[in-house]
């Protein structure tokens, strides 16, 4: 009785214990999900409490996935749902060993976010979009959320350590929760991005890490506005992958595994041989024997079909085992296929047939798989443009677009798919089977991605410099005499040398001149200086003029203007100028006739079409136009018509992100030196200056055109 009553106390106090480690438990009762603008999707896992377990949340490139992990969660959600929105393709929930594990589906790796609301863990997930800002995943209630790093965790170590398999794992732990940090590619490197963390002077530092014999080649970390930036440097094919808990970012960084026998059909490379040696010397050996001989030392396991016979003679030293079976296969007429570790060999024959029912079954099969219809919005593009790529001859629009003939080639479609499209709502709407549907699906999500945006900025520069100098002369000799009949008899003509009637010089006039050659600036007058000797019986007047006209000048346009990639964008500034002109003139009394106002435009004109390149450059096909009003010139009978002085530019040239290139430049320069004179007496040396008048001209006209192409980032956008 002792003994029962113990077994019965034991067996109450294991109940008790089980009914305890159940009752502690948390229960995700559902999951559930929204679509939201720009192809995003707003996931809801529902516990059947307030207090939300604390998860631990990692993400995988390879297949891209969003993994959650429920300590202490019992699942009571549905195992799988499809969603299929934007880059997100379905959640999976499992539990096992006390905790749940949910898994978001993507067909691309995409950013996240998550915060928690009441019962209820969010995770708002992206559309994968390679242009969308870099956001962290946190798993803090926003409204116990730290206002500011200042206040964050602070890293307490920056650790590295080989993993397994040659694997680099970068530890960044915390001395507290509540950072937010979140891995991406940046300049061929994976960065790190932690938010709402402080980063010691003491942890900023560069690690070099090459003696582990990874990937991994340094870790450098340094402060940023709000929390702490890490980069990790790494050399060769590598997979990533991270996963954060409470305190503590981990990140691996493992190298891709490549088999050395798979040559490379694009470049025609010959098979790499990698077996183990062997020698073979066999006088008409049968086939199927000297396969046995080379499973027997290759270790590997041989099938071959019931066909393959016949004999074969063999003397191959010291050759690689895969390489001695290459060389029976085809002396025989044979070929093999790999099936995971079993090799099955045939004559060729007989494995192409084989893969031509094995064809010929598949397409069967999806000609009788159900279609199933499936609407996708387009956020970027137009899904008119989407359709055309996605299909080729068949392609119908809700909005009044006509369909065509069926066509043989379908483009991405299967043979009883088809697209339409809806023009006022941008939607695709396909009707294909499930598996070609999910094909499409990861095609146009890397076909609706918002376009860069490119900010060109251009600076025109007019230069003028103009000099002239003008020198001129003119003077006059009179003279007169009286003869005894006292007659006045007059000689020479002075500068105003009109006598009067009492035999005295009248003033300065419009007199005759002995020499005449004045300054005659093309802009202005000239300034003159005379002088005058007059004595009993003559006169002698004589006037310099002079004149030096110098101007600078400097025009500069800064015309700027955004436009998307590979589209070309046009501004214009500046006038119409209107003239008038007169048609059907007639009439024998004047001129009359229809009046026309006609306009010439006088602008500054940009056009240029940006294309971004795979490095981040740009690539500018550019026209520039400058046109300024010069002169009115006079038609007979249709009034003054203007003449436009007109610069132009038009080129093609690739620029990095941010770099001011000059794109062309225009410098003239007019030089011109005018003589006139009287013939012989104006080389007369030294006093040939009072018989000729000179004109010096030297102007200077340069254009220049700066251009500074910049790709905005999401955050200027």
């Amino acid at each position: 009785m002792h003994l029962a009553s113990r077994c019965l106390t034991t067996v109450i106090m294991l109940g008790a214990a089980t009914w305890v480690s159940a009752a502690a438990a948390t229960t995700l009762q559902d999951i559930t999900y929204k679509t939201l603008p720009g192809g995003k999707v707003e996931v809801h896992l529902n516990f059947d409490s307030s207090q939300v377990p604390e998860p631990r949340v990692f993400t995988t490139d390879n297949p891209p996935r969003i993994a959650i992990d429920l300590p202490d969660t019992v699942n009571n959600a549905s195992r799988h749902q499809d969603i299929g929105v934007g880059t997100t393709s379905g959640v999976s929930a499992v539990s096992a060993d006390g905790r749940t594990r949910v898994v978001i589906e993507l067909m691309q790796a995409s950013t996240y976010k998550s915060r928690v609301e009441g019962n209820s863990l969010v995770l708002v997930v992206n559309n994968g979009s390679a242009l969308q800002p870099v956001t962290t995943a946190s798993t803090v209630d926003p409204s116990k959320a730290l206002p500011s790093a200042m206040n964050g965790p602070a890293i307490t170590n920056i650790d590295f350590q080989r993993g397994t398999n040659g694997a680099g794992r970068v530890l960044i732990n915390f001395n507290g929760a509540g950072a937010n940090a979140n891995m991406h590619s940046q300049n061929g490197n994976v960065a790190v991005d932690i938010d709402n963390a402080q980063l010691p002077a003491s942890q900023a530092q560069r690690l070099n890490v090459l003696d582990f014999a990874t990937p991994v080649q340094s870790v450098s970390s340094h402060s940023t506005p709000g929390g702490a930036h890490v980069d990790i440097a790494f050399s060769g094919d590598v997979d990533t992958s991270s996963y954060q808990t409470a305190d503590q970012y981990v990140v691996e960084v493992t190298p891709k595994k490549h088999d050395p026998k798979a040559g490379n059909p694009l470049l025609n490379q010959q098979p790499v041989y990698t077996g183990t040696r062997v020698t073979f010397n066999f006088q008409d050996i049968p086939v199927r024997s000297a396969l046995q001989l080379i499973a027997d030392e290759s270790q590997s396991n041989i099938v071959a079909s019931d066909t393959v016979g016949g004999s074969v003679t063999l003397r191959l030293n010291n050759v690689p085992w895969d390489q001695a079976l290459d060389v029976i296969l085809r002396a025989k007429g044979l070929d093999k296929r790999q099936n995971g570790n079993v090799t099955w060999i045939a004559p060729q024959k007989e494995l192409a047939d084989y893969e031509q029912s094995l064809s010929d079954a598949r397409f069967k099969a999806e000609d009788t798989a159900p279609l199933i219809t499936t609407y996708v919005p387009i956020s970027y593009g137009k899904a008119q443009d989407i359709a055309k790529l996605l299909t080729t001859g068949t392609m119908q629009s809700t909005s009044g677009g006509a369909s065509g003939p069926a066509s043989q080639h379908r483009g991405f479609l299967s043979t009883r798919g088809s697209v339409t499209f809806d023009i006022r709502t941008n939607t695709l709407l396909i009707n294909d089977t499930a598996e070609k549907t999910v094909e499409l699906r990861a095609i146009i999500s890397q076909l609706d991605r918002p376009v860069q945006q490119v900010l060109i900025e251009s600076r025109i520069v007019i230069a003028t410099d103009d000099f002239e100098r003008d020198l001129g002369v003119q003077w006059g000799v009179s003279g007169n005499r009286t003869n005894p009949s006292g007659q006045v008899l007059q000689v020479g003509s002075a500068i105003g040398g009109a006598q009067g009637n009492n035999g005295t010089s009248d003033t300065l006039g419009s007199g005759g001149l002995n020499v005449n050659l004045p300054a005659t600036p093309s802009q202005g007058s000239a300034s003159s200086l005379a002088a005058a000797i007059l004595g009993k019986n003559y006169a002698l007047d004589l006037e310099l003029s002079a004149a030096q006209l110098e101007g600078r000048s400097e025009v500069v346009s800064s015309p700027r203007v955004i436009t998307a990639n590979q589209q070309e964008a046009d501004i214009r500034q500046g006038q119409e100028i209107g003239y008038v002109t007169y048609q059907n003139t007639a009439g024998s009394g004047g001129v009359s006739g229809t009046a026309t106002v006609a306009f010439k435009d006088a602008v500054l004109e940009l056009k240029v079409t940006p294309t971004i390149t795979a490095d981040s450059r740009v690539f500018l096909s550019i026209n520039v136009n400058k046109d300024s009003l010069d002169h009115y010139i006079t038609v007979p009978g249709s009034g003054q018509v203007p003449v436009i002085d007109t610069r132009s530019l038009n080129t093609a040239v690739l620029v990095d992100n941010g770099q001011t290139v000059v794109l062309g430049g225009i410098y003239e320069v007019n030089k011109s030196d005018t003589i006139s004179k009287v013939p012989g007496l104006g080389d007369i040396p030294g006093l040939g200056v009072l018989f000729r008048s000179t004109q010096h001209i030297n102007d200077k006209d340069e254009l220049l055109i700066f251009v500074t192409p910049r790709i905005l980032s999401d955050s200027l956008q």
